[in-house]
């Protein structure tokens, strides 16, 4: 079994108003990433993720890579110890 792991993530570059937190969320739940993803008044998104770490890699990597519209100027992580809190990936307002 692959070790559960929790991060929060800070993204910054075009990331608001090109439906990102809509695709996040698609891919997170397609690769069975939990939590939530929200736009920030200063243009950056919030994301807090759980799940197995190697997944929660391939999400970030992905955030990082995503081609449609998105560029990512800074990507700030901060790990965290697992809650197990969510039980879906959602966007919040």
């Amino acid at each position: 079994m692959s070790e559960k792991v929790r991060i929060h993530l800070f993204v910054s570059g075009r990331v608001q108003g090109i439906s990102f937190r809509w695709r996040t969320r698609h891919k997170a739940q397609q690769i069975k990433v939990l939590g939530w993803v929200k736009n920030l008044p200063d243009g950056r998104v919030e994301m807090i993720l759980e799940g197995e770490r190697e997944r929660i890699e391939e999400l970030i990597e992905w955030v990082r890579k995503e081609p449609f519209l998105v560029k990512v100027d800074n990507l700030e992580k901060k790990w965290e110890e697992y809650q197990g809190e969510f039980s879906d990936f959602e966007i919040r307002t």
